[in-house]
């Protein structure tokens, strides 16, 4: 449930006009009981209302995908939550299981592994079968070098540094989609690692 010092936030931030909450659930919690998510959201909603305070019926519940775990079951979270944040940086740390900060092995750090190509999409795909936005966040996703190949994945909304905007836009622009598509399927399909990497080096210079 949400603390006493959030709910004074929600009311704070309706006297000067900032109304826009979503509230995201870290992958830790939507793992131990999904559908309490909701449940709390609700009675949360209920102790607002006894207090009189102003706040939006419709306030969304969304989950961060950051782990494993949670990315393979991100079809059963996506019942219950309006909307889906992939944490890349974390989600290839824990795939991978790499210690990006431990300078011995931060070499194998690598978000181009088909693991991890393969967890983003299965979320995306969940988030469509559900009819809720999926957002994708971390160094992944403000870097140009990684949107066509996030666009083949069918990533549409990003979440970045505003530093990194016009490259990344430019780079969308320049995407053609339904061709990025076909061609991270046969990506995701190969088992032979020269044709992995050239797939991948295809996409970048295109």
């Amino acid at each position: 449930m949400l603390l006493t010092w959030e709910n004074e936030a929600f009311r704070a931030a309706e006297e000067v006009g900032q109304g826009n909450f979503e509230i995201v659930v870290p992958s830790s919690s939507i793992l131990a009981e999904p559908p309490v998510a909701l449940v709390d959201k609700v009675a949360d909603k209920q102790e607002l209302r006894d207090r009189g305070l102003a706040f939006d019926e419709r306030l969304p519940v969304g989950g961060m995908i950051e782990i494993p775990a949670a990315a393979v079951c991100a079809d059963q979270f996506a019942r219950y939550l309006d909307f889906l944040s992939i944490g890349t940086n974390d989600l290839i740390q824990y795939t991978l299981a790499i210690d990006r900060v431990d300078d011995q092995i931060n070499y194998l750090y690598d978000p181009l592994h088909p693991a991890v190509l393969t967890l983003i999409r299965h979320t995306l795909r969940a988030g469509r079968k559900a009819g809720i936005p999926v957002s994708l966040c971390g160094e992944m996703a403000g870097d140009p070098r990684y949107t066509r190949l996030l666009l083949g994945l069918g990533l549409t909304e990003f979440s970045m540094h505003p530093s990194n905007l016009l490259e990344v836009k430019r780079a969308i622009q320049d995407g053609d989609v339904g061709a990025l598509t076909e061609t991270i399927r046969r990506l995701l399909r190969t088992t032979d690692a020269d044709k992995y990497a050239e797939i991948l080096k295809g996409i970048a210079q295109n």
